[in-house]
C-alpha cells in the first residue's frame, strides 16, 4: 500500500461501526480516519438477513513492521508530538474479519495497522489524514509499503480479619465464590489510607526477602501490587521507617466484599433453583403406575442430583454465615499487611521507557502463612476446562500445547523475557504467531486476551509519554474485555507446557470514555518489574511455593 493524497473523512456509520466486536457491549472505539479508505470500502450491510461485520484484535509477528518498528516507531511518536497530535497511544495491530454466520470460512486477516488513540474531538479526519501521509512516507524510507494507519478516539484510563481462606476442590460448591477471601493472585486490594475514596486494585504477587538489606536473613514475605493502588501520594518514593504509622492493606473495599456475599446468595438461589426442580421430578416420576428399569434408573441419577444440590446449599448458606460474620469489619477483620515500600510512578526516560508503577506490602503472616502456596492461580470455573482450553490454544486442530491445570491451580514459575515475547511459539487459526495471555483481577475475574507483539507508545492525560505492553481483547469468536477499573495490579500471564509465566503487570487502558469498555489494556513487562522489585529487595525470590524453607 503507498500514501494517497485524496481525502474523504469515514461516514458516520462507518464512524460508529467500523470496530464493531473488539469489545463487548458495543463499547468498541470511534473511526476518526484510516489510510486505506479509498482501496478497501467498508461494506454496509444491506438485505434482509444483513450482518454488520465483525472484528477481533490480533497481535503483530512475522510482519514487514515488526522488522523496522524499533527505529519507525519512536520516530512516528516524535511525529505526532511535533505535529501537536492529543494522541494517547500509538498502538501495533491487526484487525481479523469473522467470515458471517454460516460463513466463517471466509474471514480474513487484514495487514498490520498502526493503530493511533486520540482524545475524542481532538484531532479531525482532515490533520490524521495529513500526518497519515507523513508516517507513510517514514514508512517507505525504510522499505516498508503494506502497512495502514488508522485513528481512533480513545481515552486512557488507571484501573485502580481471620487467616486467609484455603481453596478447595471444584467438587466443593463454595470453590468459585470464595476466592474473593483466599490467599491466591488476584486477591482484591484495598488500603486504609484510600478508603473514603473506595479505590481497589488486585494483588499481582507475592516475594520472599530471603535476606534484608543489610544481607541478615529474613522470613518476611511481601505482596505487590501498583502504586496508585496502595498509595494516595504516587509522586514520591515512600519508605516506611522505625514505628511510623502502618497504612494498613485490606483484602476488599467495600464494594468488592459486597459483590462477593451477593455471589455467594446468587449461587445458592441457584442451586435451590435446580433443587426444587428435581425434587418435583421425583415426585412425578414416584407416582407413575408401571415404573420400568430406566424409570428407577433415572430415580436414582435425580436423587443423587437433588442431594448434590442440598449439600451445596448447605455449604453455601454456611461460608456466607462464615464470611459475614469473620471478614465484615473492614478496619477489624480484612488487615492483611500494611506498606512498606513505594516506588514513585515514573517513567525509565533516557532508557526502556517502560512504567514503573509497584508497591509492596509486608504480608501479615498470622493471617496469611497456613493457605499460603506461592504464586498460584486459581483459575476457579467461569470457564471449563474445554472452553479455557479453546481460549488458550486458538489453532482448533492437533494436539493442544494448553494443560488445564489439576484442581485449577497454575503454579507461576518464571517470567518471559523480552525476545520470547517477541518470538512466541504458539501459533493462531490462522497460521499466525500469537501469544494468548491470561489474568484474574478485582473487577472482571478470569479473563484471555492477546499480546499486541509490539510495544506501544502511549501518553497519558498529563503528557507523559511510555512505551508499554498492549494486551487486546480475546475470544473465541466474539471478544471479551480483558480488564476495567479495579483490576490494576494484576499478572498477566501465558502457560508453556503447562507451566505459568509472568508476562506483565496490569496498569491502565483506554476506553471510549466514562464507564465503557477497555479495547485496549496496558502493562509493565514482568521482567522490567522484577528488575525494579530486586533494586529495592536484593534477594527476592519470586517462586517459592510455601511460606519457610
Amino acid at each position: 500500500m503507498t500514501a494517497v493524497s485524496e481525502h474523504r473523512p469515514p461516514a458516520p456509520f462507518e464512524s460508529t461501526s467500523y470496530y464493531n466486536g473488539i469489545t463487548e457491549d458495543g463499547d468498541h472505539p470511534i473511526l476518526v480516519y484510516r489510510s486505506d479508505h479509498l482501496t478497501t470500502p467498508f461494506p454496509r450491510p444491506v438485505g434482509r438477513f444483513a450482518n454488520l461485520v465483525v472484528k477481533t484484535l490480533r497481535g503483530v509477528f512475522d510482519t514487514s513492521l515488526n522488522d523496522v518498528w524499533e527505529t519507525v516507531g519512536p520516530q512516528i511518536r516524535d511525529l505526532l508530538k511535533a505535529r501537536n497530535i492529543r494522541k494517547t497511544s500509538i498502538d501495533p495491530a491487526r484487525f481479523f474479519t469473522h467470515g458471517p454466520p454460516g460463513d466463517e470460512a471466509k474471514g480474513s486477516l487484514g495487514p498490520p495497522v498502526i493503530w493511533v488513540g486520540v482524545y475524542p474531538g481532538s484531532t479531525s479526519p482532515e490533520t490524521a489524514h495529513d500526518v497519515s501521509q507523513e508516517i507513510l512516507a517514514i514508512l517507505l524510507k525504510h522499505e516498508v509499503d503494506d502497512v495502514v494507519v488508522e485513528w481512533r478516539e480513545a481515552v486512557p484510563q488507571l484501573m485502580t480479619g481471620p487467616p486467609l481462606m484455603r481453596h478447595v476442590g471444584s467438587g466443593n460448591a463454595t470453590h468459585h465464590v470464595r476466592r474473593f477471601v483466599t490467599p491466591h493472585l488476584g486477591v482484591p486490594l484495598a488500603t486504609e489510607e484510600m478508603e473514603e475514596e473506595d479505590a481497589q486494585g488486585t494483588l499481582t504477587l507475592y516475594f520472599h526477602e530471603n535476606k534484608d538489606k543489610h544481607g541478615n536473613p529474613s522470613d518476611r514475605v511481601y505482596g505487590v501490587s501498583n502504586c496508585h493502588v496502595l498509595r494516595k501520594d504516587t509522586k514520591v518514593d515512600y519508605e516506611r521507617k522505625g514505628g511510623a504509622q502502618r497504612d494498613y492493606v485490606r483484602v476488599c473495599g467495600m464494594r468488592r466484599f459486597q459483590r462477593g456475599l451477593d455471589e455467594i446468595t446468587k449461587a445458592t438461589a441457584d442451586h435451590g433453583v435446580l433443587a426444587n426442580l428435581w425434587a418435583r421430578e421425583i415426585v412425578k416420576l414416584q407416582a407413575k403406575e408401571g415404573q420400568d428399569r430406566e424409570d428407577a434408573r433415572e430415580l436414582r441419577r435425580l436423587r443423587s442430583q437433588l442431594d448434590g444440590a442440598n449439600e451445596a446449599i448447605a455449604d453455601l448458606e454456611a461460608l456466607h454465615d462464615e464470611v459475614k460474620k469473620n471478614w465484615s469489619d473492614i478496619k477489624l477483620d480484612r488487615n492483611i499487611g500494611y506498606v512498606q515500600h513505594a516506588d514513585a510512578i515514573k517513567v525509565d526516560v533516557g532508557g526502556t521507557g517502560y512504567t514503573t508503577d509497584w508497591a509492596a506490602f509486608l504480608v501479615d503472616e498470622a493471617r496469611v502463612k497456613s493457605q499460603f502456596e506461592g504464586n498460584v492461580v486459581d483459575l476457579g470455573s467461569k470457564f471449563s476446562p474445554q472452553e479455557l482450553t479453546a481460549l488458550f490454544y486458538p489453532v482448533g486442530t492437533g494436539p493442544t500445547t494448553f494443560k488445564f491445570p489439576e484442581g485449577r491451580m497454575l503454579r507461576i514459575e518464571s517470567c518471559a523475557t523480552m525476545e520470547e515475547l517477541a518470538h512466541p511459539t504458539e501459533f493462531d487459526r490462522e497460521g499466525q504467531r500469537c501469544l494468548i495471555v491470561g489474568k484474574d483481577g478485582n473487577s472482571t475475574d478470569l479473563t484471555v486476551g492477546r499480546y499486541a507483539g509490539l510495544v506501544s507508545f502511549v501518553e497519558n492525560e498529563a503528557g507523559v509519554e511510555s512505551i508499554e505492553l498492549g494486551i487486546y481483547n480475546s475470544g473465541v469468536k466474539y471478544a471479551e474485555v480483558f480488564s476495567a477499573k479495579g483490576d490494576s495490579g494484576a499478572l498477566v500471564w501465558h502457560t508453556r507446557n503447562g507451566k505459568g509465566r509472568i508476562v506483565g503487570q496490569l496498569h491502565s487502558g483506554q476506553n471510549k470514555g466514562g464507564l465503557t469498555s477497555n479495547h485496549i489494556t496496558y502493562c509493565t513487562p514482568g521482567w522490567y518489574l522484577l528488575q525494579q522489585i530486586k533494586k529495592r529487595f536484593k534477594y527476592a525470590d519470586f517462586y517459592r511455593t510455601g511460606w519457610s524453607g
